[in-house]
């Protein structure tokens, strides 16, 4: 298995379970279950006696490795400077031998095949995936400066179509010149990568790479850090040549020179750091200058937030397959 060789550097100090205070509890799934197989450093020592042979493969097995929400607090509080980088790697190579092996989930068995039969894992039709800007008058991608990629959740979930067109919305409003694939869009495949099914994302990376070289796509707009992450970090091992934006970092400079006040009374908000946008690319500062650009906007921090952000349970997978999501099971997660 790759990355094998670090799986005995972990000696299980508990740290990667931990935020910052070393007072809660910050890795999703050993908080769900409260077992030290769940936590980091038990998958690693699960690992190494799997490979050595004294464990054998089984359901058991597949479900604690594919509860990982590959949200990287593991990576980001891990003491040893020189291993931690591969944590997430070992675990993703660990899914991968059990994908290989037949030996997966039900829940990522079904994820994963209605992808390759559907090209979506909500297995709607391909020709919906525009739907969400209609009646926003936004064109399709002919050469304009940013393509805005949308993605899956965007294109079929209900929550994420409002995002979709809320970002869409401004975009045309400040004149950016973007365009949209709409229907011929394809799904980015950044938790088909995480779940380890390696030969379906690189199948799914090269389809969008070669669709972008022929439309001369410069530069994207993503809506999900998922996709940000995906095309910015894995897609280059592919060729891709392209520039990746998550939405708020070309928000961001739009206001530089403009104030929104919004209607009404002065709000108090907060922001919740995605893991892949925030410990994943240690993108930080772009939502809360956004925010402190906004009068009659009072913005307050979490106690958990940038790299001690509690992880909402739906990465490496779980928003699809969902054996447990934390904004389910722990008030205000």
């Amino acid at each position: 298995m790759e990355h094998a060789d670090i799986l005995h550097r972990c000696f299980r100090c508990g740290y990667c379970k931990l935020p910052g205070n070393y007072m809660d509890l910050n890795c999703p799934s050993y908080l769900k279950f409260r077992f030290e197989t769940y936590s980091p450093g038990g998958r690693m020592w699960l690992l190494r006696a799997w490979l050595e042979g004294e464990i054998k493969t089984s359901p058991r097995l597949a479900e604690i490795l594919f509860s990982c929400a590959t949200c990287a607090n593991c990576v980001e509080h891990c003491v040893f400077p020189k291993f931690k980088d591969d944590i997430l790697n070992a675990f993703v190579a660990g899914r991968s031998e059990l994908v290989e092996k037949g030996a997966v989930p039900p829940a990522v068995r079904d994820y994963l095949k209605a992808i390759h039969v559907n090209g979506n894992p909500y297995k709607l039709p391909e020709a919906d995936r525009g739907k969400w800007a209609d009646g926003l008058d936004i064109e399709r991608f002919n050469d304009q400066e940013y393509l805005f990629y949308v993605g899956c959740v965007g294109s079929y979930d209900e929550r994420g179509k409002q995002m979709a067109r809320s970002v869409g919305r401004l975009l045309r409003d400040w004149h950016v010149s973007f365009g949209i694939l709409g229907p011929d869009e394809h799904c980015d495949g950044n938790d088909v990568c995480s779940l380890g099914e390696t030969g379906l994302f690189r199948q799914l990376a090269e389809q969008t790479i070669q669709q972008f070289s022929d439309l001369n796509v410069g530069k994207v707009i993503t809506l999900s850090p998922h996709a940000y992450h995906a095309m910015k970090t894995e897609y280059p091992k592919y060729g891709a040549q392209f520039d990746v934006y998550h939405y708020s970092q070309v928000i961001e400079g739009l206001m530089k020179t403009v104030h929104l006040t919004p209607k009404g009374e002065p709000v108090r908000v907060t922001f919740h750091d995605p893991c892949y946008l925030g410990r994943h690319h240690q993108e930080y500062g772009t939502p809360r200058n956004i925010l402190s650009k906004i009068r009659n906007v009072q913005f307050v921090e979490m106690d958990r937030s940038k790299g001690d952000a509690l992880c909402c349970g739906g990465g490496g997978g779980n928003f699809f397959r969902i054996f447990w999501v934390t904004a389910r099971t722990v008030p205000g997660g």
